[in-house]
């Protein structure tokens, strides 16, 4: 009894063991989220999370991917960690690409470094004519998106946080993928060891000036609260989020549409009147109102008000509401004497 238990922890601590096993599991999830088998293109920033995501897609899925690492300029260290990248797929046969960007510090650098490195890559993906990007979010990720998510008072589709499959942010064309959202970051941080590897460290994971790495630390000090539990949570809240959108295609049955004039006679639940106002707009104007706004817009409707929104002239002084193109506001020049 004694020896088959040592056997099995052998077996449980083996590193080959290990990663064949984990390698098995991301095979199992990528099956499920991209069946069609093209060629995709991997973001690795040579983090533990894309390392590890790269070392799973290599045993689960040769062949099939290239990798791009994005140099944004703000650190130095950023081109030997992109170097990194680059010999580790040299020494597996993988195609590479380093990706220099020259932003600038200052206001608001991670939104734009974010906006920047997509853009950055869907030009690749194109270029390489690769049919999705694909990302290392995992769970702790989500867990992390949906609290800071909660303290902004978003909606069922905001808390509904991260989906596995998406479309690349500013190009709705190109797919984005996250088939490691259900694997915590200890668990990569284990397949980056087991396949003998050493990941590199980016310090602006640590600044709490910046509010994800905030929100990281205070979930990692809250021993009571599980990121697992709450990435489960978001996961309902899509669904959630689906159901709704459900709904809302059917309650646009109900929306009569003239050459000037659209009309609307509410009957569906509040959240999905809102899916109905956001639908309204985005046909009669190019603009992109926030939820918070759209929920402010709905609440004048409700009481019988007249409103504008994001070029669009809301009437709900009796049912059904119309809704029209907003008549620019005219500037009268001053008299002059």
């Amino acid at each position: 009894m004694r020896a088959r238990a040592l056997r099995a922890a052998a077996i449980d601590t083996d590193p080959a063991q290990a990663l064949s096993a984990a390698a098995a599991r991301f095979a199992a999830d990528w099956g499920a989220l991209w069946p069609a088998g093209d060629s995709v293109g991997l973001a690795v920033s040579g983090g533990p999370d894309s390392l590890a995501m790269l070392v799973l897609a290599h045993h689960a899925m040769p062949g099939q991917f290239e990798v791009a690492t994005v140099d944004h300029g703000l650190r130095p260290q950023a081109a030997d960690e992109a170097a990194m990248v680059a010999r580790l797929c040299a020494r597996l046969g993988i195609e590479h690409r380093t990706i220099k960007l020259d932003l600038a510090g200052g206001a608001a650098v991670q939104e734009r470094a974010r906006n920047a490195r997509y853009a950055a890559l869907a030009a690749w993906l194109r270029e390489r004519n690769l049919a999705a990007l694909v990302t290392g979010h995992h769970a702790d990720d989500q867990a992390e998106t949906l609290v800071m998510r909660f303290n902004r008072g978003a909606g069922v589709r905001g808390l509904a946080g991260m989906r596995p499959s998406a479309t690349v942010p500013g190009d709705p064309g190109l797919p984005l993928l996250r088939p490691l959202l259900g694997w915590r970051r200890a668990e990569l941080r284990a397949v980056v060891e087991q396949a003998g590897l050493t990941a590199c460290d980016d310090p602006s994971n640590r600044d709490t000036r910046f509010e994800r790495a905030r929100i990281r630390a205070e979930l990692a000090a809250a021993g009571w609260i599980d990121p697992a539990a709450l990435a489960i949570s978001a996961q309902h809240l899509a669904e959630a989020d689906e159901a709704i959108e459900w709904a809302a295609d059917g309650e646009m049955g109900k929306v009569e549409w003239s050459e000037a004039v659209c009309a609307y006679a509410p009957a569906a639940p509040r959240a999905v009147r809102l899916r109905v106002l956001e639908r309204i707009v985005a046909q009669i104007s190019d603009a992109s109102p926030r939820g918070r706004d759209f929920a402010r817009w709905l609440d004048a409707l409700e009481s019988g008000g007249v409103a504008t929104l994001g070029g669009v002239r809301g009437d709900g002084r009796r049912l059904p509401w119309h809704f029209t193109i907003a008549r620019p506001h005219r500037v009268t020049p001053p008299e002059t004497p």
